[in-house]
């Protein structure tokens, strides 16, 4: 079969490598220029897979299947051709899942996603059991293809880019943690990136289980449109599932007798939002079966991951937050709601249409002082200017500078951005790195 993918970076990268491994006439096409494409060009050399570059010509139109890389919209020209000629175009995911036989979790929603899956992940291994993470988290479906134990199950973080590009992909276990607006002008409309959301558990069956949060309206909302055995979580109220009853987490499982499982206090992540990722990642540990003793262990055991309220280091009892990965208003919410400490905090970078009133109430009661980094820094200097200290800064450097001054004894310098990386870096992960990098030259 002839394969065009459409993307040369992690993903796309991967997908063209599985398809080169198992006999295909692969071809990569990617609109940057080569002195953008970093080490992709010497990776395809490496394995002898053409590509082209600085834009895409007809010979990408050559094939009988296009994989697209996650980000490049229904609306791009060569997507568009491709359906208009008839050539089914899916993604790297739903490419990779076909030529698995594990078991899949698969956790989406707008925030939440990295910390679920990679917690989920420990809890599952905690259990005695083998799990890997993949997906939207960092290492793509592709590369675990013949070289993972069928035995093995495979947690995916699945962005709503993945998912809007499947057609077969079936979880045995899929999470809707959250959904909130975001990635609009990919999607075109908030209703088509929900059900984009929704497709996670579109090839579930009866043997399958969905874990819905029951507290946000667009996750609840997806029930009657299930097909197997649901649970949901909740810390407002008392569900068939997992929810907080005062200070414990408590499980209710389907024709099991209520169970307490611990307090909310030995959750080993804060906040309110880690609580749901939490209860998440615990109904599908019960979900296999795991013993409520290892599945308490694991979740008082586990302390974050990289880029989502990680601590950088405590300097003169202040404490550094790098949170780089909230790149929307909806992230920098759960993280300003998640601190008994004032707040000096660096947000900034390519806003998405932000409505930065929907952070006022957090800002006039946690916020001390405010430093505006990247491409929105008028809009949140201007919003905020007549309310907080706020103060603008051109590098990274020099916001971490501005806050070390802000800052004192018990405070939290918390970098959340709300907003996406691509003004200044990248990705997000770089412009997490750059930020540690500048509180430990402190």
């Amino acid at each position: 079969m002839k394969i065009t993918v459409v993307g040369a970076a992690r993903s796309g990268l991967a997908a063209a490598r599985l398809a080169a491994r198992q006999g295909e006439h692969v071809f990569v096409s990617d609109a940057k220029p080569l002195d953008q494409l970093g080490t992709a060009s010497a990776i395809l050399n490496e394995a002898g897979i053409p590509f082209e570059y600085g834009g895409h010509t007809e010979a990408a139109l050559h094939a009988d299947l296009c994989i697209v890389s996650p980000g490049v919209p229904p609306s791009n020209p060569l997507r568009q051709e491709f359906a208009r000629r008839g050539v089914p175009v899916i993604g790297e995911l739903e490419y990779a899942s076909r030529s698995l036989t594990n078991r899949i979790v698969a956790i989406t929603g707008t925030n939440g996603k990295t910390t679920t899956t990679a917690l989920t992940t420990h809890v599952l291994n905690g259990g005695g059991l083998s799990a890997v993470s993949a997906g939207n988290i960092g290492t793509p479906l592709s590369d675990l293809v013949g070289n993972v134990d069928p035995s093995t199950i495979i947690v995916v973080e699945a962005s709503s880019y993945q998912l809007d590009t499947t057609e077969t992909f079936r979880p045995a276990v899929s999470v809707i943690l959250n959904i909130t607006p975001d990635h609009l002008a990919y999607h075109g409309s908030f209703e088509h990136y929900v059900h984009a959301k929704w497709k996670i558990f579109a090839n579930q069956r009866d043997s399958d289980v969905v874990l819905l949060n029951a507290d946000d309206r667009h996750a609840a909302a997806a029930h009657p449109h299930v097909r197997c055995t649901t649970a949901f979580f909740s810390t407002q109220r008392e569900v068939e599932g997992a929810f907080v009853r005062g200070d414990d987490v408590v499980l209710r499982m389907q024709q099991q007798q209520e169970e307490s499982l611990m307090p909310t206090r030995r959750l080993g992540l804060a906040g309110l939002h880690n609580t749901y990722n939490s209860l998440a990642s615990a109904l599908v540990a019960r979900t296999f079966e795991l013993r409520n003793e290892n599945i308490r262990d694991s979740l008082s055991s586990f302390s974050g991951v990289e880029h989502r309220l990680e601590l950088v280091r405590t300097l003169g009892d202040v404490r550094w937050i790098n949170d780089s990965k909230a790149t929307n208003i909806n992230a920098a919410w759960y993280a300003l709601s998640s601190y008994d400490r004032p707040i000096v905090w660096i947000a900034g970078g390519r806003g998405d249409n932000n409505d930065y009133t929907a952070l006022d109430e957090l800002v006039d009661t946690n916020v001390k002082a405010i430093i505006c980094l990247g491409e929105d820094a008028d809009l949140i200097f201007n919003h905020w200017c007549t309310a907080k200290r706020c103060e603008k800064a051109l590098t990274m450097e020099e916001a971490v500078s501005k806050a070390a001054e802000f800052a004192h004894d018990h405070d939290v310098v918390l970098f959340s951005p709300a907003c996406k990386s691509f003004d200044m870096f990248s990705n997000f992960e770089e412009r997490g790195q750059v930020y540690k990098a500048a509180v430990n030259a402190l």
